[in-house]
């Protein structure tokens, strides 16, 4: 007597998926640098040419700015250059930061360091574009 075989069922059995891996702060950030990159080339370009070409750069003064900030969509548009820059930056300069500076204590303190200066230069810029006396 021969052994045969168990057969096999002929219902196809559902394929095996890789389960998608959890999205981390890295991802996310990865994520944010995309889109803000493209954010930013608008928001860099409008500006550049309004400051630049439509306008005649030896005339962007005091005045040029004020009447430009009477405006509070002006002053939200700059306002959004300047944060989306300096999220940008500050998340590029963190990944140099993890890649070139080795030890441990001086990766924290260097980080320190930039992520104080940033919101220094948040603070001092949002201060700036919002309390600009009108024209």
């Amino acid at each position: 007597m021969a052994i045969r075989a168990p057969e096999k069922d002929p219902t196809p059995s559902p394929p095996l998926r890789a389960q998608r891996p959890r999205a981390s702060f890295e991802t996310w950030s990865w994520f944010f640098m995309r889109i803000s990159g493209l954010v930013l080339l608008f928001l860099a370009l409008i500006h550049f040419a309004i400051t630049h070409i439509l306008h005649d750069v030896v005339d962007t003064n005091y005045n040029f700015v004020a009447h430009r900030w009477h405006n509070l969509g002006w002053r939200i548009f700059d306002w959004s250059l300047l944060a989306l820059a300096l999220a940008h930056g500050i998340n590029g300069l963190r990944l140099i930061i993890d890649d070139y500076v080795r030890a441990p204590g001086k990766r924290a303190a260097t980080k320190a360091t930039l992520y104080t200066l940033t919101g220094v230069l948040f603070a001092y810029g949002t201060m700036v574009i919002f309390t600009f006396p009108r024209a």
